[in-house]
């Protein structure tokens, strides 16, 4: 259920960007969310349609552009995909590597009026 709070801090920095930049109404919201962020998606999208009611985003359209996991192998030092934080290295078997893409969220971009 923190999908709630997500989408519910989503607004809050959509108001706050509409304060500094003068816009009144959102139509699209592109959202990047890493595969390895721990975010599902369709109780993203469903949050947010509710929580959006009575905001500039009401009715805004969410696209979802997803990243994927990626990691440096801290034996090996190569980059490897992941998609679980529970993966080994595919070259060396290692399980000691640091994530380099694909574990966090951010709003990407507004089309705003």
């Amino acid at each position: 259920m923190h999908e709630m709070s997500l989408a519910e801090n989503i607004v809050q920095l959509i108001e706050e960007a509409a304060r500094q930049q003068s816009f009144t109404i959102v139509k699209t919201v592109w959202l990047e969310i890493g595969q390895l962020a721990c975010v599902e998606q369709a109780s993203l999208r469903f949050y947010f349609d509710v929580v959006t009611q009575g905001s500039i985003a009401y009715q805004a359209k969410l696209e979802i552009i997803e990243i994927a996991g990626q990691a440096i192998c801290k034996e090996c030092k190569l980059k490897i995909p992941i998609a679980s934080y529970y993966e080994v290295c595919p070259h060396c078997r290692c399980c000691n590597w640091q994530i380099t893409a694909g574990d966090c969220m951010r709003i990407k971009e507004l089309e705003v009026a």
